[in-house]
């Protein structure tokens, strides 16, 4: 089946996937459309982003459904809202022509109250996250007795989620006789556990595994201390002009740090993280598939069902665990047989990590240098250019007499010109800066050198330069001799004692090397009043029941949130610590910042 008009797809599918531009089927679709169609047992498909998966199980269901039928009959489960939502999205595309066929998409996050008032439509489909199914199940809103095919789509996701209970709960409610469908990236010890309970004998199908690495991304990785990891990232962006890209970070708060930072540096960017309310999420989903902003900040969970077929680079500013993970971030890039390219930012320590990924992946991950300020605006104005003659959208038309004389200036004069009035300000910033390709780095000290030539203009306020971030990602009090203190022997700027009521605060020890600290993500900063004095107090408060005071590192108050350093072994006791207290009436949270 080399094109989806060799299938035995009815008429009114095949012209409503003509019209999206289907015309030759993925792998995942040659094998998994046929089997559907003409065969009676349950089938687990592993299959990574990008194989074409709900085109895949939805095409031959949509054949086979009775549209002259009011009950449900198709049930699609899957870990997200924007993944429900688009699959729903695509599946009212397929059934385009179908005009009896209703699906509906109920999620968590929206009123159930209006979800339950669609339902009354009388739905042959339904597409849903396992914890609203749920509720709607409870409020007898669900009838699922008439169900014949169930689709779990991207179990291992919804499994290592937490939706375990909720999916047997699910399961359990639906007839035996059902066709029961598995996509899964991987298929780990839960999904193999839920297969075995609730399949029976299942075809297995097994496209874009892991060894099956796609070959048209080009993969790089830099290293880069910690100090200095948002002016590389600076650097990487400025160095790949024109991109539309994803960048992966580990946790919702570094995700928040990072897009906050590129934000502030003038980048079109934002974030999206599991700390967002549906509405800011729907928002920052839409501006991206728009092309509001070219860079969107995300967590892995937040990135599930995000269909975006044209991105340019994928960039992991923190490295996942799993191999697979970074199998499927990378994979990202290459939709539709284009070439995408995959950058990571790994810290020195990081190092073995990479290794690892490099053997199991067999991926050929190359070490680049970053980029020197002088090959960035080489870059540039190749971007310039590219772009220049590449798009030729006329939107209207310039009345030449609008145009001044230049018959005066020679082609290379205005050409040279535009340059000067697109690039200034990246070439100024660029001018007098450091290299980070010539930074020292230590594998046991993934902050770098303090003593190296770095510590210069490359990470300190720019006067010259249009934002007072651009030096780097110190900010506030970043530097290890910051002018301001950071309180660490537990005095006052003065020198002398502090006691505020509390417990004195004890002389400190000379600050320990990197390796013994932990540095935390503080949710709040400079908007609610908080000083370093104050983080000290917290710090200590919640370590006041320790037979001795933990060393206190760095303390970065920024604007929206903070960062500080404690002495790993207590990292726990700290935690434990601020959740007993208020900061003048607000909550703390923090969060090992990786």
């Amino acid at each position: 089946m080399n094109l989806f008009t060799e299938t035995n797809l009815s008429p009114a599918i095949l012209q409503a996937i003509g019209e999206l531009g289907f015309e030759s089927p993925t792998e995942n679709q040659k094998q998994t459309i046929p089997f559907i169609s003409t065969d009676i047992r349950d089938l687990i498909a592993l299959a990574q982003t990008g194989t074409g998966k709900t085109a895949a199980f939805s095409l031959p269901i949509l054949d086979m459904i009775d549209d002259g039928s009011r009950k449900i009959q198709f049930l699609v489960l899957c870990p997200t809202r924007e993944l429900c939502l688009q699959i729903t999205k695509d599946i009212k595309n397929y059934s385009k022509y179908m005009p009896n066929i209703k699906t509906t998409a109920v999620y968590g996050g929206s009123s159930i109250t209006d979800q339950i008032r669609s339902l009354r439509d009388k739905p042959q489909i339904i597409v849903g996250t396992p914890g609203r199914v749920i509720d709607l199940i409870n409020r007898k809103a669900l009838d699922f007795s008439e169900i014949q095919w169930l689709v779990l789509d991207e179990a291992d996701e919804m499994l290592s989620m937490g939706f375990k209970d909720d999916l047997e709960t699910i399961l359990r409610e639906t007839p035996d006789t059902k066709h029961n469908y598995l996509f899964s990236a991987t298929m780990n010890k839960e999904v193999e556990r839920i297969s075995k309970s609730y399949l029976t004998s299942p075809h297995r199908i097994s496209v874009g595994s892991i060894n099956e690495v796609k070959k048209n991304i080009k993969h790089e990785f830099y290293v880069v201390g910690y100090r200095f990891k948002k002016e590389a990232l600076k650097r990487l962006i400025d160095a790949n002009p024109n991109q539309y890209s994803i960048l992966f970070c580990r946790t919702r708060m570094e995700t928040q740090e990072v897009a906050d930072f590129l934000m502030q540096n003038g980048y079109a960017a934002d974030a999206l993280h599991g700390d967002l309310s549906q509405a800011q999420r729907d928002t920052v989903m839409k501006k991206f598939r728009l092309k509001n902003i070219d860079i969107l900040v995300a967590t892995d969970v937040a990135a599930r069902g995000l269909d975006v077929d044209s991105l340019t680079h994928v960039v992991h500013y923190s490295l996942p665990d799993d191999p697979e993970v970074f199998v499927h971030r990378s994979g990202r890039t290459s939709h539709a047989g284009k070439d995408g390219i995959s950058i990571s930012l790994i810290k020195p320590e990081e190092s073995r990590k990479l290794k690892q990924i490099k053997s199991v992946t067999k991926i050929d991950i190359v070490e680049k240098k970053i980029p020197t300020g002088k090959e960035i605006i080489t870059a540039q104005v190749g971007g310039v250019f590219d772009k220049l003659l590449t798009e030729h959208e006329n939107l209207f038309e310039f009345d030449a007499s609008l145009i001044p004389d230049l018959s005066g200036f020679t082609k290379e004069e205005l050409v040279h010109q535009m340059l000067q009035l697109q690039l200034r300000d990246m070439a100024l910033y660029y001018l007098d800066k450091n290299d980070l390709a010539d930074q020292k780095l230590n594998a046991d000290d993934g902050r770098g050198d303090r003593g190296g030539r770095d510590r210069g203009r490359g990470d300190r306020d720019s006067r010259g330069g249009r934002d007072r971030d651009r030096g780097g990602d110190r900010r506030d009090g970043g530097s290890r001799n910051s002018r301001e203190g950071g309180f660490r022997d537990g005095g006052s700027r003065d020198g002398g004692s502090r006691d505020g009521g509390n417990r004195e605060f004890r002389e400190r020890k000379p600050r320990k090397n990197n390796g013994d600290m932990v540095r935390f993500f503080f949710n709040l900063g400079k908007r609610d009043n908080l000083k370093k004095i104050d983080m000290l107090e917290i710090i200590n408060k919640s370590t006041e029941k320790s037979r001795k005071r933990p060393d206190i590192g760095e303390i970065e108050i920024l604007e929206k949130f903070s960062f500080f350093e404690v002495e790993k072994s207590f990292k726990d006791e700290v935690l434990r610590g601020l959740q007993t207290q208020k900061f003048k009436g607000k909550d703390m949270r923090a969060e090992e910042s990786k």
